[in-house]
């Protein structure tokens, strides 16, 4: 272990008891003296039912009582030996009518006690019990994460934004990698940042409030904390929900601390991240908005308003849903500038893997281009992760160094899930080396399909085998040949059991889902089909919780959308027949590659063109 490290579970922090030990002292004070005036029964006192008493008063044996709320205490004398004696007995609460004019008949001295003064006290006491709980438990709550002032006041208000300190490691643009559109386009503010004044000279007003967009894991908080890197100015660092609470006006309240600290630690950086959970589009839903959200988004609004000249705080939010945000938020004086995060191409990811693996002992740092080339899709996030089950592979196996291997099991169990144990019969798992054949050949021998990787059939999260291929080059326009090509592949499989087999199971559920998906896109959205032309037929991709797609009319009608679901049908249907076309002139081929997956269980590239390609079948066979 590295000697810098910080140990972190050696010794806990005491809590800070001062200011709670005043208050403890006059509660243990108020509950003595609760109990020191609180009414005892009388001294050396015998406890006789209330029968004896009245008949004790008849006898003429009573000297003297004394009335209570709820007893009688009586003093008499012994006839024996003529010594005091005190009983007492529990009064009806009913009363007793009779009690008063007996007493006076016999001549008895009688007394009563007034109630007890101290009743206010013992109603109050349990109530300043609840409230000095409720202070203690909320400045325990808000005293670790309260930000500036939370920890000294423990108040509701506070929010719990982190405070800017030094950090030991500087996050700059260069821990940035495959977004070099947004990294210029955010580079613009750090100069701002460092020299305000430059810019104030002539009269010129940077951008207070930055969107930064993109789906998850691209790396917008890391932009953020870049720019503030590099500018080496405080951050601040919050989260859209941390505004959010039961009691109405909290959000605000804590809006305006964070701008207020942030204004006086100028220059400096705001970042709200996940800013679509209080900055959606206000007066709709289907049961009206969120008063305290609503508050809150008001109260942002109004502080980005409130900028002047002088104040060098830039203003960083990020969302992955900015379709939902209100348009306040993206008028001009506020976020006006949009930055977006796309995921990383194959020249990206490989940066990314370089950024990420400057630590990490890998054996042969070539493999890390196989790992860019079979990742695409992944975001910097996801590509992080991947290196590190690549490390726990390693450590596992109590290596010193990652292997080409570790990578490859760690892109397979991010994209698929981890190695799962089923007992798989012979017949089904004949059946799925069928399938997964079906699927290899037709992207084998499809003209402009992506060059094929491996194929397997070991069962990983929730599938039970996989054919996978590189995308090579990145699409960024999808060809209707390309398209048409991916369908054929999807349906290769179902098509295989069916010729091979003679007849189809449910493992091809997820492939018929994700054709469909496909085949409906193609025809309804991007116009190629001849029957329905360039027509916008998409079903509404509205969301009804932000009150956009309710009580709206159909866009077309229900005839045209049985010629859409025609259409889909019709080039499923086709795209099947062409793979059952492919896997009929190659079954020779395919033969061979379902034995050697029953034996092996997964096969590469190599092996995979040596049992399709009858010469070179021919020579593994010699």
């Amino acid at each position: 272990m590295d000697d810098r490290e910080p140990r972190r579970n050696d010794k806990q922090k005491a809590p800070d008891w001062g200011p709670w030990v005043p208050i403890f002292a006059w509660l243990l004070l108020g509950m003595t003296l609760l109990a020191i005036f609180q009414d005892a029964p009388a001294p050396r006192s015998t406890t006789v039912p209330y029968s004896e008493i009245k008949e004790m008063i008849r006898d003429g044996e009573v000297r003297q009582a004394l009335l209570k709320e709820y007893e009688i205490i009586v003093d008499s004398t012994a006839p024996d030996t003529g010594a005091p004696q005190r009983f007492r007995a529990v009064a009806p609460a009913q009363g007793d009518p009779e009690l008063l004019p007996l007493l006076e008949q016999q001549g008895v001295e009688v007394s009563a006690e007034a109630p007890p003064q101290l009743m206010l006290l013992s109603i109050v006491f349990p109530w300043m019990l609840i409230i000095a709980l409720y202070f203690w438990l909320q400045r325990r709550h808000s005293g670790p994460y309260g930000g500036l002032g939370g920890a000294r006041t423990g108040g509701l208000f506070s929010g719990r934004f982190s405070t800017p300190a030094k950090s030991a490691t500087r996050t700059t643009f260069d821990d940035v990698a495959g977004q070099d559109q947004a990294k210029r386009e955010v580079a613009e503010l750090v100069e701002f940042l460092r020299e305000p004044e430059r810019f104030q000279r002539v009269g010129a007003e940077v951008p207070h409030g930055v969107l930064l967009m993109g789906p998850p894991g691209t790396g917008k908080t890391l932009l953020a904390k870049a720019l503030a890197g590099e500018a080496d100015v405080p951050f601040f660092s919050t989260s859209g929900s941390e505004f959010i609470e039961v009691f109405v006006g909290v959000g605000a309240g804590r809006v305006r601390k964070m701008f207020e600290a942030a204004r006086k630690a100028a220059p400096a950086v705001i970042f709200i991240d996940e800013l679509d959970s209080i900055g959606r589009t206000r007066g709709t839903g289907l049961g009206g908005g969120h008063d305290e959200r609503e508050q809150t988004l008001n109260q942002i609004l109004a502080e980005l308003d409130g900028f002047g000249g002088k104040e060098a705080v830039v203003v960083l939010a990020a969302t992955n849903r900015p379709d939902v945000l209100d348009p306040a938020l993206l008028r001009p004086g506020r976020f006006d500038r949009h930055v977006t995060l796309n995921l990383p191409d194959r020249t990206a990811r490989r940066a990314i893997l370089d950024i990420h693996a400057g630590g990490l002992p890998i054996d042969a740092p070539e493999a890390l281009d196989e790992i860019a080339d079979g990742t695409p899709g992944f975001s910097g996030a996801d590509l992080r992760n991947l290196l590190n089950e690549a490390a726990i592979n390693a450590a596992r196996r109590r290596a010193t160094s990652i292997t080409g291997a570790d990578l490859q099991e760690a892109r397979d169990k991010v994209m698929m899930g981890t190695v799962r144990t089923l007992a798989i019969q012979p017949d089904e798992k004949h059946r799925l080396a069928v399938h997964e054949a079906g699927h290899t050949v037709a992207a084998f021998f499809s003209p402009g399909a992506d060059p094929l990787y491996k194929v397997t059939i070991i069962p990983r999260g929730r599938s039970l085998g996989g054919t996978h291929m590189l995308e090579r080059e990145e699409h960024h326009t999808l060809p209707e040949r390309y398209l048409r090509t991916q369908l054929v592949i999807m349906l290769a499989g179902r098509a295989a059991e069916r010729r091979l087999l003679g007849s189809v199971s449910s493992g091809a559920d997820d492939d018929i889902k994700r054709a469909t998906g496909l085949a409906r896109a193609m025809v309804a959205r991007w116009g190629m089909s001849d029957t329905i032309g360039p027509v916008n037929l998409r079903q509404s991709e509205d969301h009804p919780f932000l009150g956009q797609s309710m009580a709206q009319p159909r866009e077309h009608a229900d005839a045209t959308a049985a010629k859409v679901d025609q259409a889909v049908s019709d080039l499923l249907l086709q795209s099947e027949a062409t793979a059952s076309d492919l896997i009929g002139q190659h079954e020779d081929g395919m033969r061979a590659l379902v034995a050697a997956l029953e034996d092996k269980e997964i096969l590469g590239i190599d092996e995979i063109e040596a049992c399709l390609r009858p010469k070179a079948r021919t020579r593994l066979v010699r």
